[in-house]
């Protein structure tokens, strides 16, 4: 299954774009995609609403009446962290969308984000602009080890950084300046250096490919997306992997988070306790001589098997000094086994006689 889990939504969006946009990643052969909502601004403190439209999946459409296809739509927000107290008011935020993921924008907001933001699971850069931080080795690879991905939107190099009515008021800028309306040399140019700089600090592990498509136009098929990964350093096989183990393992995970008992255990279903004997109706008639033939037949294959134990320790049934002569093959008592002793003796004594 391919994934891409960043597909650019705003309030301005147009409805119909978006359900072309979505049908297009469809025929792409994309089948789980993510509706973004980038928050920009300050996240509320109570009452966090999610906005996102909401598209029945495949599977849940019962309609007998044809309908254009769609991927299985999930709905995240991307938050541009700015300050320190923005930090707190995540989880109230998660709870709210399927996937949760930062854009920071700050050393201080990158490095929280790669060891210490726990209700996380990507890492999006606008790597279109100069980084106010350089991508270390050191705190990347402690973010891929406990599971945040780093993404990179291949779309960025293609339609350009978002525009603010996407971004919001505290969005991203160029170096202060303001927005780039297009993918013009410099934008390429740093856009190539800064994937290139965090493939050399994560070594190529821990990367998800998405597209923050705007727009049909946007959106590139898997085999474009790996060679043009391929071109800026990362090798095919991560491309791959950012398209489908990596990106599945996200969407898995946070929906154990919101799902399962701390986020450990997910209780998929529950067995049906086992119909016993004493469960069944007195209305089946059948089923009560089925159980009863099988306990009686049980019976005797036990009562078989302890005989056949019986004759392997006797010999079989062959009569011994040590047994009974009924053929039941039991074992004698010592007062029994004395007199047959004493009775051989006497009977080899008066032979001995007879012969002198």
């Amino acid at each position: 299954m391919l994934y891409d889990l960043n597909i650019a939504w705003s309030p301005q969006s147009n409805p119909a774009e978006l359900e072309r946009t979505l049908r297009f990643s469809a025929s792409l052969g994309y089948d789980v995609v993510a509706l973004n909502h980038t928050i920009g601004g300050q996240i509320p403190a109570n009452n966090v609403t999610n906005p996102l439209p909401k598209f029945d999946s495949p599977a849940n459409s019962s309609s007998s009446t044809p309908r254009p296809k769609f991927p299985t739509v999930l709905r995240r927000a991307t938050v541009v962290l700015t300050e320190p107290a923005q930090h707190h008011r995540l989880p109230q935020l998660a709870s709210a969308y399927d996937i949760l993921a930062v854009r920071p924008q700050t050393d201080d907001a990158f490095s929280a984000a790669c060891q210490s933001l726990n209700d996380i699971s990507i890492i999006s850069l606008d790597l279109t602009v100069r980084q106010p931080f350089t991508f270390r080795p050191k705190p990347c690879m402690f973010a891929v080890s406990r599971g945040v991905r780093f993404e990179v939107c291949y779309s960025q190099v293609l339609q350009g950084p978002a525009p603010a009515h996407i971004l919001g008021p505290k969005g991203a800028r160029d170096g202060g300046s303001n927005y780039v309306a297009g993918a013009d040399a410099r934008t390429r140019a740093a856009f190539i250096g800064n994937v290139s700089s965090l493939i050399r600090a994560t070594r190529g592990r821990g990367i998800i490919i998405s597209s923050e498509a705007r727009s049909v136009l946007g959106l590139r098929g898997p085999a474009d997306v790996t060679n043009l990964l391929h071109v800026w350093g990362l090798p095919a096989d991560r491309v791959k992997e950012g398209l489908s183990v990596l990106a599945r393992g996200v969407v898995v995970n946070e929906g154990l988070k919101r799902s399962g008992f701390r986020g450990v255990i997910d209780i998929i279903n529950v067995a049906d306790p086992i119909q016993t004997d004493v469960e069944i109706g007195e209305g089946d008639s059948e089923k009560p001589e089925i159980a009863t033939r099988n306990t009686q037949g049980n019976n005797g294959e036990k009562h078989k098997n302890q005989e056949s134990s019986k004759k392997r320790k006797n010999g079989d049934g062959v009569e011994r000094p040590g047994t009974r002569g009924n053929g039941e093959g039991q074992p004698m008592s010592k007062r029994q086994e004395k007199r047959l002793k004493a009775a051989m003796r006497q009977k080899n004594a008066e032979a001995g006689i007879a012969n002198m």
